[in-house]
């Protein structure tokens, strides 16, 4: 008996939908993982904030000019200023002429007036505006030049070695540039760093001397997971932009660079996104100064020592395969006091389908200090006679 054609569409749609729920609810073996989109860009980077794990890439090095995802590093910089009380949100900053000259796109602050901090912050952040860049560089260093110096200095300091920085604005520039790869690296450390102030960077406008501009990221309208980050545009730039969403806990960072239009770097930046929650899932396997296991330590005050990780443990996996995730647990032999709290005695390794992940050091969580004259003879008979 010939099957009707419409029994088999019927069944075809039933497995779809029925692999759909297995890939969203992460409760079946691993689901094969594609190519990630295609975009027309540049250079691209899809990564996890918590594991920090690459999902997808495209010449993450390639040197180019970042335009006014330069304002990152500049709030970065604005950030720290802050959180080490070199300056307050409420000092009124005295405009130059320099700052109120500056091209581009602007707040709109006027040369000689005084403005707020907080104000430059969100015409910088909301606005891109140039002017409030070069107002609060001026502001913390003194001059644009020294505090360039300063954005290096904390690029170096974050491991970001593609990068190049002249200006606080990302206006073009010989010798500046920066690589999608080091912007994502940048993008992560405010999230980690400075939650109280990434919330500006979800701000959908901003009014300053009674001018209201958009957050020129659009994502922020279309999509509610996205709370962040920033664009950028020049001629030599093409369009970029930096996009940070989370849902259902998991936080991803999407950097894409040298797009040709405005449209196809948000809908570019989306289609990462999307295909990164959609076929990724992360962890958090051990936290910070939780005893993963002890061990036996020989001639101290105490006879074991409590052992863990220094830092959170996150790892990124694809969807649906937690149940061949595994950890061992590597720790040295005859360990003897003193131990210093934090020494590394051991690895954590973090295996999938039996491939390493990951290694990380196993640490002792606390000292353990020489035991006793006879503790320790008694010890040493010990471990001589086994």
């Amino acid at each position: 008996m010939t099957s009707s054609p419409h029994k088999f569409w019927f069944a075809a749609q039933f497995r779809l939908f029925i692999l759909s729920l297995f890939v969203c609810s992460g409760s079946v073996a691993q689901i094969p993982i594609p190519e990630p989109p295609q975009l027309r860009a540049e250079s691209f980077v899809l990564l996890d904030f918590a594991s920090g794990k690459v999902l997808a890439e495209r010449t993450p090095d390639l040197r180019l000019d970042p335009a006014s995802l330069t304002k990152l590093m500049t709030a970065y910089v604005v950030f720290h200023a802050l959180d080490q009380g070199q300056i307050g949100l409420d000092d009124q900053v005295t405009v130059s002429e320099k700052a109120w000259r500056t091209e581009g796109s602007r707040m709109f602050i006027e040369v000689n007036t005084r403005v707020r901090v907080e104000d430059l912050i969100r015409g910088m952040i909301i606005q891109s505006g140039n002017d409030a860049s070069v107002a609060l560089a001026e502001h913390i260093a003194g001059d644009e030049d020294t505090f360039s110096a300063l954005m290096n200095e904390y690029a170096q300091i974050l491991g970001m070695t593609g990068t190049s920085y002249r200006n606080s604005t990302g206006l073009p520039s010989l010798d500046h540039y920066t690589s999608a790869r080091d912007v994502a690296i940048l993008a992560r450390a405010i999230v980690a760093e400075f939650p109280d102030y990434y919330s500006w960077y979800s701000e959908r406008e901003f009014t300053y001397n009674e001018i209201t501009q958009h957050n020129r990221n659009s994502l922020l309208w279309r999509d509610t997971s996205v709370d962040g980050m920033k664009t950028g545009y020049t001629d030599n730039a093409g369009y970029c932009l930096v996009t940070s969403a989370e849902r259902s806990g998991m936080r991803l960072i999407s950097v894409v660079m040298g797009m040709p239009t405005a449209e196809a770097r948000a809908s570019g930046s989306q289609s990462l996104l999307n295909y990164g929650f959609r076929f990724y899932e992360t962890h958090r396997l051990y936290t910070s100064g939780e005893q993963i296991t002890n061990t036996r330590v020989w001639g101290g005050n105490q006879e074991t020592a409590a052992l863990g990780i220094a830092k959170d443990l996150f790892v990124t996996i694809p969807r649906g395969s937690y149940d061949t995730l595994s950890t061992d647990l590597e720790v040295e032999a005859d360990l003897i006091a003193p131990l210093a709290g934090g020494a590394a005695v051991g690895q954590v390794r973090v295996s999938l389908s039996g491939d390493t992940l990951l290694d990380v050091p196993l640490i002792t969580l606390h000292p353990v200090e020489q035991g006793s004259f006879w503790t320790r003879l008694k010890d040493e008979l010990t471990l001589w006679l086994r």
